[in-house]
């Protein structure tokens, strides 16, 4: 089932991030306080999860986004979503995955972590402008993954 409504974007306190609240209860639409969905802001696709946190429910939108939208906090958006029930997999390059492969600890910790985790540290390798940072960064994630580390 896809559900459509229009919502404001909503500022974290004290943090650069933002969230929707959809005009429905989360708990009496899909019988959970954390909903794994895939949503449109304006069109632009996202997959993420609609969470109850302090009592506020909420769906993430990212600074990209918001940036592609060149909307802000208290703007209106148009959302569809619906529940998202596909595995979720993160895809690795080619360079990435070679490291993995040649760590048996690292490669271990990473197959063990959530999709969200694994997209972190993805999406911080892929954001690399120069081939140097990009190798800089693989080699980090070794290491932290190997030191049993989430990204943050």
């Amino acid at each position: 089932m896809s559900y459509e409504f229009d919502a404001v974007i909503t500022k974290v306190n004290g943090k650069n991030a933002s969230y929707i609240t959809p005009p429905f209860d989360i708990q009496v639409v899909f019988g959970s306080k954390r909903v794994k969905v895939k949503a449109t802001f304006d069109g632009i696709p996202y997959r993420g999860s609609i969470v109850i946190m302090g009592g506020i429910t909420m769906l993430g939108i990212t600074q990209d986004i918001r940036d592609q939208l060149n909307k802000s906090y208290g703007d209106t958006i148009h959302v569809t979503l619906e529940k998202d029930e596909e595995e979720r997999m993160v895809e690795l390059s080619e360079d990435v995955l070679n490291k993995l492969n040649s760590n048996i600890k690292a490669k271990a910790f990473f197959d063990s972590l959530s999709y969200s985790h694994k997209r972190q540290y993805i999406l911080w390798i892929e954001s690399s402008k120069k081939e140097e940072t990009r190798h800089t960064r693989i080699e980090k994630m070794i290491q932290m993954l190997e030191e049993k580390k989430r990204f943050s």
